[in-house]
C-alpha cells in the first residue's frame, strides 16, 4: 500500500503548479493534504477511482485538510469531537478493515509563541484520541506534526531554538506521543539520515 502526505499551503494555487500531474504519477492508494485553505465549493478536484473527504476550517482561505482514497472507508469521521479544536478542519479519521488513517494538520505555536499554551492542550488532546483508537485497531498517522523532534530534524536547531515548532515544550510532546507506542516511521528507517528536515 502507497499512501502520501503533503502539506500543498493552499490546494488551489497547487492545482496550478502541476499537483495533478504528480498526484496521477504518484498512483498512491491513499494521497493525504494538509493546509487546503479551501471552503467546500471552491474547487472541483476531478480524482476518477478515488473518494475524496475534506474538512475545511470556519475561517476562509485557513487550514484545512483532505483525504483521497481508492479503497472506500469503513467509516469517515471529522475533528476530535471537541468544541475547542473542532472548527480548523484539522483531522479527517478513515476506518478500514484492519487500521485506522488519521490525517492531521497540527496547530502551529505562530511568531511568539503565542499560541503556545493551546497547542500544548491540542497535544494532550490528539494524544488522546489517537490512543483511544489504538485500543480498537493499529493507527496509522500522516500529516504536518508542525514539529522537529529532533537537532537532525531540522537545519540550525542552535539559532532555531525557542521558535514554534522546535521548542522544548513541543518536542517533549512529540517524545510523549512515541512513548505511548507511536513510531516516526522515517527516523525508524533512516535514523541517521541528515538533510532531510522531516518535521
Amino acid at each position: 500500500m502507497k499512501m502520501v502526505s503533503w502539506n500543498v499551503n493552499g490546494i488551489r494555487a497547487c492545482m496550478t503548479k502541476g499537483f495533478m500531474d504528480f498526484f496521477q504519477e504518484i498512483d498512491a492508494d491513499i494521497f493525504c493534504i494538509q493546509e487546503t485553505k479551501m471552503q467546500p465549493g471552491q474547487l472541483d478536484i476531478a480524482t476518477p477511482g478515488y473518494y475524496q473527504y475534506i474538512n475545511s476550517a470556519d475561517k476562509k482561505g485557513y487550514s484545512g485538510t483532505m483525504v483521497f482514497t481508492k479503497e472506500k472507508p469503513i467509516a469517515v469521521t471529522y475533528d476530535l469531537g471537541i468544541d475547542e479544536h473542532d472548527h480548523e478542519g484539522r483531522v479527517i479519521t478513515c476506518e478500514y478493515e484492519n487500521f485506522y488513517l488519521v490525517c492531521v494538520y497540527t496547530p502551529n505555536s505562530k511568531d511568539g509563541l503565542l499560541r503556545l499554551d493551546y497547542r500544548m492542550q491540542w497535544e494532550d488532546d490528539f494524544r488522546a484520541y489517537l490512543n483511544a483508537l489504538k485500543e480498537k485497531k493499529s493507527v496509522i498517522v500522516c500529516g504536518d506534526l508542525n514539529v522537529a523532534h529532533k537537532e537532525i530534524d531540522l537545519k540550525n536547531p542552535k539559532t532555531n531554538r525557542r521558535n514554534a515548532g522546535f521548542t522544548d515544550e513541543e518536542r517533549a510532546k512529540m517524545t510523549t506521543l512515541q512513548q505511548s507506542g507511536f513510531i516516526d516511521s522515517f527516523r525508524y528507517l533512516y535514523p541517521e539520515q541528515e538533510g532531510i528536515y522531516s518535521w
